[in-house]
């Protein structure tokens, strides 16, 4: 039971959690990091380091670190420390304080700009679970702007889901639905735990990293924005995100709400058991756009194998991919509000995997009892 000194303190970091997060809600906020190229190096790195402190009331965990220690880390940026690249910069490798860390480094010309970093470290600073990626620390000397995380030994879901070597093991089923369940908590953090919430604004496979135990967390909130509060129902901001990943209508109207998020969480989880690219124009016409491919198979039982990715060999149980994919179709619904909400989803994807428990645990026992 949690004593009422607890339960304040609890009380009490959210509403200073509300307040920090609330005050850069509004974008005019971030007018002075606009500036930023106006002032000297020293100024720069003095101002960020300041606002962060200030924003989040002395309780920001990442450290700040010298340009020069991260290219020490790295051996000056060299290629041979490069693990990924995107249109945010490159990521990189390395030791720092005798913990394994990737290192990303924001291209000065890419798309995540000043507003973008400042937004990132907060983020991550203020709110902390385990299926969101752990901020180290932040550099911002001169131009340079360098966010330093936890380095998550299996990279991406896009590693193993979408670019794979034909030489290499493919996800099973039972990894896939963790994957899932795993990211899918992350966004019950971001959607209902944090106050106010928060919408990620650009889930896709790129941006779920996993861990040596095939755990999953969600990184690069560089996007996201404060959900709506009080009497909003939702908010209205520019077009942000990857093509094919953004739910419709956020996409032709700009109006944003957490069954956004949805949209995209639909979009990974039918990758996820399908094995394909949200858009593959490698494919026949009809096949490159993988929502619009499924959603005529989605009315027909008969033909849920057709979305089983391949590489499966028919390795999962029938029940749990008609599951899977009830979800992946909720998620997916054109209307924003027919969409579930995401502790629904959580909720369904763990009764998928307590399911396959049960159907393992009864196999067991049929072989025993054949044995005997």
């Amino acid at each position: 039971m949690n004593c009422l000194c607890c339960l304040s303190a609890e009380s009490e970091q959210r509403r200073s959690l509300h307040k920090s997060i609330k005050k850069y809600a509004n974008t005019t906020e971030f007018a002075q990091f606009a500036n930023l190229s106006l002032k000297t190096d020293s100024g720069r790195r003095k101002f960020i380091a300041q606002e962060i402190d200030k924003i989040g009331k002395g309780n920001i965990s990442a450290q700040v670190f010298k340009y020069r220690d991260l290219c020490n880390a790295t051996n000056n940026f060299s290629h041979d420390a490069l693990i990924g690249e995107g249109g945010f910069g490159r990521v990189y490798k390395a030791k720092l304080n005798n913990m394994e860390v990737a290192i990303k480094q924001l291209d000065r010309n890419g798309f995540q700009g000043n507003k973008e970093f400042l937004v990132e470290v907060l983020v991550l600073s203020l709110i902390q679970h385990q299926h969101l990626v752990n901020l180290v620390g932040y550099c911002s000397d001169g131009v340079e702007r360098v966010l330093v995380y936890e380095y998550l030994k299996n990279g991406s879901l896009e590693d193993h889901l979408l670019d794979i070597p034909p030489d290499k093991k493919p996800l099973d089923w039972d990894t896939r639905m963790k994957i899932a369940s795993g990211a899918a908590k992350g966004l019950q953090y971001l959607h209902e735990t944090a106050n106010p919430p928060i919408i990620y604004r650009d889930f896709k496979a790129s941006n779920i990293l996993i861990d040596g135990d095939f755990n999953s967390k969600l990184s690069d909130f560089g996007l996201a924005k404060i959900g709506p509060t009080g009497e909003q129902t939702h908010i209205s901001t520019r077009v942000m995100g990857t093509y094919g990943y953004c739910a419709p209508e956020y996409a032709s109207t700009g109006k944003l709400t957490t069954k956004s998020d949805i949209y995209s969480f639909g979009v990974v989880f039918l990758e996820l058991i399908s094995g394909r690219r949200v858009i593959d124009k490698s494919r026949p016409s009809e096949e490159q756009n993988l929502v619009e491919w499924a959603q005529p198979l989605f009315k027909d039982k008969n033909k849920f194998q057709l979305m089983a990715d391949p590489k499966l060999e028919g390795n999962y149980p029938m029940k749990s991919l008609y599951q899977a994919l009830a979800i992946a179709a909720m998620c997916l619904q054109e209307e924003a509000d027919t969409r579930p909400i995401i502790s629904d989803v959580v909720v369904a994807l763990d009764f998928i995997s307590k399911d396959k428990t049960k159907e393992d645990n009864a196999e067991h026992k049929v072989k025993k009892k054949s044995k005997n």
